[in-house]
């Protein structure tokens, strides 16, 4: 099937006139469509999940319906309050009442409708945009803090746990093939001394999970610059999309990796390394929006745990990116 035709499966007035490849995003294939009836146009959000990230794209989903409908109550309840619009994605049925359409080869499709009038972008911009996106973060975990995660699924087990990664660094370290390419390059034994160096760190946000400190709490887990909707009009932070990673989690995840895509103003697509570093006022600028917003659920021990959560996301991808040159 065409994505023109998986785009007429869906419960969306009008006739398909196009439909538009975007080529942003890293995991799904994803599209815009519009459709038109004789008086309106209607633009939306085609996708399809990808199965070799998500091997149950109907967990994905359930969890992607659950905390939007969720989301959009809360939003509906505090509208009068805000001082903005705040928009989050909807998913929308097929014709037959689903929630994804499922092709004659077994490939998983969503849609959703689109943000208005917002753009989203690669690297931040300014202070300003460095504050309005832990300011959307912010917001985004507060509307949802409470939802009960015993009602999502783990869609991606042992994701971001630092010690699952650290562990597979060690078994896949020791094989005669990473041992050839250590032995071969001077960085690559830097980079395993750095990581030695550091691995009692590793199990800080568990270690604290474990003791009670910290608790489970629904998150984003994806919550990079791309993936926060800067409003056309107003210049202020709307939205945040992408959300197929929500899952429950530590809010550590979410914030350290906001910071560690937000304040590299090279952008994560920087081909010298000697442009990627942390700009301290992005840092002070997001981590004041962010706390605009999250002061209203976050512990004592959250905030005592906030900033070594910086430190174990960048060194997570670190471990991730590291053991995969030995694969």
């Amino acid at each position: 099937m065409t994505p023109e035709s998986i785009a007429a499966e869906f419960d969306v007035p009008g006739q398909v006139v196009t439909v538009l490849s975007i080529e942003t995003g890293n995991v799904n294939d994803t599209y815009r469509v519009i459709k038109r009836t004789t008086y309106s146009e209607v633009q939306f959000v085609l996708q399809r999940i990808s199965k070799a990230v998500f091997p149950r794209p109907d967990l994905v989903m359930a969890n992607m319906k659950e905390i939007t409908d969720y989301g959009h109550k809360r939003l509906e309840e505090q509208v009068v309050k805000s001082n903005r619009i705040w928009q989050l994605p909807k998913v929308l049925p097929t014709r037959d009442g689903k929630d994804f359409f499922v092709d004659a080869e077994g490939r998983y499709w969503r849609a959703l409708s689109m943000i208005a009038s917002a753009t989203s972008h690669e690297k931040v911009i300014n202070v300003e945009h460095a504050h309005e996106a832990g300011y959307v973060l912010g917001h985004f975990q507060r509307i949802i803090a409470d939802y009960p995660i015993d009602q999502l699924a783990d869609t991606l087990p042992g994701f971001h746990i630092a010690p699952g990664y650290l562990k597979h660094h060690d078994k896949v370290v020791k094989t005669d093939g990473a041992q050839k390419k250590l032995a071969a390059s001077s960085e690559a034994r830097r980079v395993e001394a750095f990581i030695q160096e550091r691995r009692d760190f590793v199990p800080v946000l568990e270690d604290a999970l474990a003791r009670g400190e910290l608790k489970l709490r629904p998150i984003h887990g994806d919550p990079k610059i791309t993936n926060i909707m800067m409003d056309d009009i107003t210049g202020k932070g709307t939205a945040i999309i992408d959300l197929d990673t929500v899952k429950p989690g530590l809010i550590h995840y979410d914030f350290g990796d906001c910071v560690r895509s937000v304040c590299n103003p090279a952008g994560e697509d920087a081909k010298e390394l000697k442009d990627v570093f942390v700009d301290v006022d992005f840092f002070e600028a997001l981590v004041q929006g962010y706390l605009k917003q999250a002061q209203n659920f976050i512990s004592d021990w959250d905030r005592k745990y906030l900033y070594d959560s910086v430190r174990l996301l960048t060194f997570e991808l670190v471990l991730r990116f590291f053991t995969l040159e030995f694969n």
